[in-house]
């Protein structure tokens, strides 16, 4: 029986669409808050409620569970509880998603402290174990839709750092081969896209694919960190700033081949990923 998280998440929802071609004949249960909110699971799936504060609902979801794919929002309550229950219910085999900032010495913003704290838990839980540590995912572009759409303009902190963003179907991908074998047990895995890119080439390749002029507007810090309140707590929005300007140094730009390794093919460019995606970015 393996379990699936976060599955109304931007890689849970690509991790269900792709799990019965890459996992046949595995019994699938996929935990959510909100069940209603789930899409795209086998019909064969069994969907139930489960939340990571409530350890009677984690009991449940992972009662008969041998492997568990825990996609989970970083919070201060962290994994603790669902790693218990894990433990307890006799799951064997967790892999994890979590950034690729943990491994930067120089992160510390909350954001990435959570991450790292989580990840001790889990090694430090008993259980088998495999952690997932994606760059910014090339989704995170779709924040850009509503200014593209009505002025052409993108806004963002720290227009030209270079990240070598993921296309988070990648990262699905890559989650759903490393649910299917024993010997990715222990391993780390860092995983980026094909090439380095800042906001600006970001949005000069989405000018292109579209076929209209768009410009790229720098926000300070002080100007981020209020548009970023719009969707997310203040101590959240600034540990996203604080993210951002660590990478004016390079700190994201490295570009790591072991994606394509586990993929068995080049991981995806951001103008594939793009080009996939640009209805929402058109206007109308």
């Amino acid at each position: 029986m393996l379990l699936v998280t976060g599955a109304t998440g931007t890689v849970g929802r690509e991790v269900l669409r792709r799990l019965p071609g890459l996992t046949p004949g595995v019994p699938l249960r996929v935990m959510a808050r909100e069940p209603g909110r789930v899409t795209g699971a086998p019909a064969s799936a069994e969907i139930v409620r489960g939340d990571f504060t409530d350890a009677r609902s984690l009991a449940g979801a992972l009662r008969g569970v041998h492997r568990v794919l825990l996609l989970s929002v970083p919070s201060a309550a962290g994994d603790a509880v669902f790693l218990r229950e894990a433990g307890a219910a006799g799951v064997r085999h967790v892999v994890k998603l979590s950034a690729a900032a943990v491994a930067d010495e120089g992160a510390d913003d909350l954001i990435t402290r959570w991450q790292r704290r989580n990840e001790q838990l889990l090694v430090d839980s008993g259980l088998a174990w495999t952690l997932l540590r994606p760059r910014a995912f090339m989704s995170n572009t779709l924040s850009w839709t509503r200014s593209i759409r009505t002025d052409n303009t993108v806004r963002a902190l720290c227009g030209t750092s270079l990240n070598a963003c993921v296309d988070p179907r990648d990262v699905a991908e890559v989650a759903v081969r490393v649910l299917g074998g024993a010997e990715h047990e222990g391993g780390v895995y860092p995983l980026t896209g094909p090439e380095a890119l800042s906001a600006v080439d970001q949005t000069q390749q989405l000018a292109q694919l579209l076929g209209r002029a768009l410009q790229f507007e720098e926000l300070d810090a002080g100007q981020a960190r209020t548009a970023l309140t719009a969707r997310y707590s203040a101590e959240i929005a600034g540990a996203l700033v604080e993210s951002a300007e660590r990478g004016r140094a390079g700190s994201k730009s490295e570009v790591d081949g072991t994606a394509s390794a586990l993929l068995g093919r080049p991981a995806e460019d951001f103008r594939t990923w793009a080009a996939d995606h640009l209805g929402a970015f058109r206007s109308g």
